[in-house]
């Protein structure tokens, strides 16, 4: 019924060839304007989803309470030693927080002068007795040292251990021998002129220095740039430029790694945006080189390539004015909009080429009439169910397709528009010859025979793929974790895999908002007997429990310990001179005492260092100096804060702390931190589905994660469905035939149960942005099958020997070139898409070429 209007059209364009093209030249101005001023990209995953579902509700109000846990980005100090971390950390705060044009905060969570102060009191009663009797043990050596923190009391101190071994003591130095193991390798170190920092908290601290972990935190609050493609571009400039002037960054001696919620999101925008920029190009380039083998005319490659241009610029007009921000998924419209439309232009154009009419003017016009008469109804029903399969994710409450939906399904009339109209204009204006019956594949025809011979057999093994594919549908995992979509080799998600495994540096969390403390006190001990929990910090986790035995234990220690370490004038620094008579007096103590020392001792190995360096240069003495007590002064001040420890209630507990767990009208913050490394997307929804059994308001990033997987999968069976109904909807419309309509819709199936087949035994893991290969599915299939359905109706015998199956295997291969490109990125979210894409393409042109001409009824005439 439309076949007349359609190709009447197409002549008018035609015939006014150039005021077309100045139209479409005119409307791409004002597309590229528009995508210009109006057209923004965002990388924040969170805006992914409806604000409409209950849960996001939950997590948007908790960013919204607790803006300062936002958008942070985060320095993570890797060192050796514990002192040059913290140095390190402390410098690169100070650094960072001066700089007001970049940074609104920036400070260390783990140098709270309230957490220094009470760390004693956070350990067990057992084990806090275990690090107070081994501190009073080495009383007369921190006395020594606190007397003169330089390397001449230091070798004073090692005296006092050579009078104890001739005392018969040497039995009480077994628990020392690790850390005079690590002393001597230092001492070696110096007296060979290679002096390497003393870690005095590892030699002091013992298993108080294991607690407190291998990183060292400065977290920012950035000044974001939303008019950037990287709004914290300018933030992580100035903080690398902070870390390279960092002493022990510049020794070597520490590595600084970025990462955050900023730096995340800056990475993938760059990933992605690098894939796809690249990824168009190479794919225009490639899809151009398969139009040249189709149409054998560079007289109809270049109006179909300057129509694709036309008809994206255009869609990327749409984008600005209808949606103005892109997503991540969103953002490969362009790459789609390139593998679809070309099929359009395709199918135009081969038909085209093929119509028997001379060359001039009039055969030009009459050869574009047929074609359109021919051509121009496939299309429409093609663009119309493709538009609507793209169309169906709209309403749905996963934004990132929706929105992609909306783009693409828009596109979809937009190319329809351009191939009836600008296409025409152009091959009138380039003027192609014609009469090429060659655009059919000849040599099919004896396919096309022995599949229509063979088709029961052929039919019952589609049927058994079927069958399988219904079977393994249950078996598709969704992975909802955004983290797996990233590049695992960006430094953000290299220096984030570096706290997976501290349960409290983890970004898996769980977080619930009660009305009072004592609500959160609760909530934490019921939360904290699931089994997959690990711990549950409130405010009141900042009060140390059981205060009166452990001060009791505290206090014990000061009064032993502390009149001993509160030196009022300590002695001054020592000369070369001094350090050498030290050095050398200490050798002839230890030397004394040799014969009582095992072979393996390691003052053995000091006393020999000592020997040495009692005779080394001033510049190597005062190097040995500086690198072995360097720490020492604030270890020593660290132990007497920690000694003058007080109760403590909440009133104590400091607003910096404080702030992150309570609210000023009275709402507290409970945090939960899950058992081992949730890697896996089975293990953090065991974990979330425990939590929500106990309390079903709980929000946080593990509860995102895993709702968000819920909200998608719901997504995907509401529009899937829609985009079937809609699809039948129009075939019955187009083709009024329900048996017809229903030939285009089967090979449609099967080859969507042919990729869930694919997908589980690869495997290939669904996740937020493969999925997309659902609507496109969707409408390559149609577009395929309708035309192969709509000729065989018009009287086509040989549907594999027809242009149309040219036109069908050049658009897969434009098609397929195209999602290769995105198969090709770096980011793993978008090559997965394409390689999904790409499995989903080659079953969907399985069933085209061998299923639909099988499962064609046969006529009187066919030969099989």
């Amino acid at each position: 019924m439309l076949s007349a209007p359609i190709g009447r059209f197409i002549t008018f364009c035609a015939r006014h060839a150039y005021a077309v093209v100045a139209l479409f030249l005119l409307l791409s101005c004002g597309a590229v304007y528009a995508g210009m001023t109006c057209l923004g990209v965002t990388t924040d995953t969170s805006k992914m989803l409806s604000d409409r579902l209950e849960w996001k509700q939950r997590s948007d109000e908790m960013g919204r309470l607790f803006p300062q846990k936002e958008n942070l980005l985060v320095a993570v100090i890797e060192a050796d030693l514990p002192e040059e971390g913290r140095e390190t950390a402390r410098e690169l705060a100070a650094k960072l927080s001066a700089d007001h044009t970049h940074f609104n905060f920036a400070e260390r969570p783990d140098a709270n002068p309230y957490l220094i102060r009470n760390g004693l009191m956070f350990l067990e009663p057992q084990p806090l007795s275990q690090v107070l009797n081994d501190t009073i043990t080495a009383q007369p050596f921190l006395s020594a040292l606190a007397q003169d923190p330089s390397a001449r009391g230091l070798f004073g101190a090692m005296s006092l251990i050579s009078e104890g071994i001739k005392q018969g003591q040497a039995d009480g130095l077994k628990s020392f021998q690790t850390p005079l193991a690590g002393f001597a390798d230092n001492l070696e170190k110096a007296a060979s002129g290679q002096p390497q920092p003393l870690s005095w908290q590892q030699l002091l601290g013992g298993q108080l220095s294991d607690l407190a972990g291998r990183y060292q935190f400065v977290i920012t609050k950035p000044k974001l740039d939303y008019g950037s493609f990287q709004p914290g571009g300018a933030a992580s400039d100035a903080m690398v430029q902070a870390i390279k002037s960092l002493e022990f960054v510049k020794s070597g001696q520490v590595k600084v790694h970025m990462t955050g919620q900023v730096k995340l999101d800056d990475e993938e925008f760059a990933t992605v945006a690098e894939g796809m920029v690249s990824g168009l190009v190479g794919s225009l380039v490639l899809v151009t080189l398969w139009l040249a083998l189709a149409v054998r005319s560079w007289r109809v490659v270049v109006p179909i390539v300057v129509t694709l241009v036309v008809g994206l610029l255009l869609t990327t007009g749409f984008a600005a004015v209808a949606v103005g921000t892109l997503n991540l998924i969103s953002v490969a419209f362009a790459i789609l909009f390139v593998g679809i439309a070309v099929d359009f232009a395709i199918q135009f154009s081969v038909r085209f080429r093929a119509q028997h009419a001379d060359s001039g003017n009039a055969g030009i016009l009459e050869a574009l009439r047929e074609t359109g008469e021919e051509t121009g109804h496939q299309i429409l029903v093609a663009a119309l169910a493709t538009s609507a399969g793209f169309l169906a994710f709209t309403p749905t409450a996963f934004l990132g397709v929706a929105q992609l939906g909306l783009i693409a399904g828009i596109g979809m009339l937009v190319a329809f528009v351009s191939t009836t109209s600008l296409l025409p204009a152009l091959l009138k204006i380039f003027h192609p010859k014609l009469d090429c019956p060659d655009m059919g594949y000849s040599f099919m025809k004896p396919v096309d025979v022995k599949i229509r011979h063979h088709r029961t057999v052929l039919l019952g093994v589609f049927g058994v793929v079927a069958v399988v594919g219904i079977a393994l549908v249950p078996k598709l995992q969704f992975d909802g974790d955004p983290l797996h979509t990233k590049n695992p080799n960006s430094e953000g998600m290299r220096a984030l895999h570096l706290l997976m495994s501290n349960p409290q540096s983890s970004p898996y969390s769980a977080e619930l908002l009660v009305k009072s403390l004592d609500d959160a006190q609760k909530q934490a001990d019921r939360l904290s007997s699931v089994p997959q929990v690990h711990d549950v910090l409130w405010l009141g986790s900042f009060v140390p429990t059981k205060q009166d035995e452990k001060l009791a234990l505290i206090q014990d220690a000061s009064s032993i310990l502390l009149p001993t370490l509160i030196v009022p004038n300590p002695k001054p620094a020592p000369s070369a001179d001094e350090l050498r008579a030290s050095a050398a007096a200490t050798a002839t103590a230890l030397g004394g005492v040799l014969d009582k020392l095992s072979a393996q001792d390691p003052l053995r190995r000091i006393q020999a260092a000592l020997v040495k360096l009692s005779t080394a240069p001033d510049a190597q003495v005062l190097a040995a100096n500086n690198a072995l007590v360097r720490f020492l002064p604030s270890q020593l001040d660290q132990l007497r804060t920690m000694l003058q420890a007080t109760p403590v209630t909440l009133k104590d507990v400091p607003p910096s702390i404080a702030n992150d767990y309570l609210l000023p009208d009275g709402r507290a913050l409970v945090e939960v931190h899950p058992t081992g490394v949730m890697s896996s997307s089975g293990a953090l929804r065991k974990f979330v589905t425990a939590l929500q059994k106990v309390e079903p308001e709980i929000a946080g990033t593990a509860v995102d994660i895993v709702e968000s997987a819920r909200s998608i999968v719901r997504a995907f069976e509401q529009a899937a469905a829609a985009a079937i109904i809609m699809i039948a909807l129009i075939l019955f419309l187009a083709l009024r035939r329900v048996k017809d309509m229903l030939l285009v819709l089967a090979p449609l199936m099967l080859s969507a149960l042919m990729t869930v087949i694919l997908v589980v035994l690869l495997p290939e893991t669904l996740n937020f942005a493969n999925i997309i290969a659902l609507p496109l599915l969707l409408g390559v299939g149609v577009s395929f099958n309708i035309y192969f359905v709509m000729n065989w109706r018009d009287g086509v015998k040989f549907p594999l020997a027809s242009p149309t199956a040219r036109a069908v295997l050049f658009s897969a291969l434009t098609t397929g070139t195209a999602f290769g490109s995105l198969a090709l990125s770096h980011h793993p979210g978008t090559a997965s898409m394409g390689r999904l894409l790409l499995l989903s393409l080659g079953c969907t042109l399985l069933a085209t070429l061998v299923f639909v001409p099988a499962l064609l009824p046969k006529r009187p005439t066919d030969e099989a």
